[in-house]
């Protein structure tokens, strides 16, 4: 007796996503236990934190024209917004 198409095709699935299922689950494993061997024989040491370096107060002045241009296209841009 020949097994139906149906049956053959859900043995495939079955087969196929198995498959599936231990090969993603012996790599989760093996990455477990890569994560735990690196961790524990080559630890990471951490350099003790920089001092920030003081930097003199940037004071940025903008010139009024500059300010006038600005605030004019920004003007513009809301009265084609209404």
């Amino acid at each position: 007796m020949h097994p139906s198409l149906i049956y053959q095709g859900f043995e495939l699935m079955l087969y196929g996503m198995g498959t599936v299922i231990v090969f993603l689950t012996l790599l989760i494993v093996c990455m477990t236990l890569m994560s735990w061997v690196i961790q524990r024989w080559f630890p990471v040491t951490r350099m003790p934190e920089a001092k920030p370096l003081r930097s003199p107060a940037h004071t940025t002045v903008v010139p009024a024209r500059t300010i006038q241009i600005i605030q004019a296209a920004i003007d513009q841009h809301r009265k084609h917004l209404h």
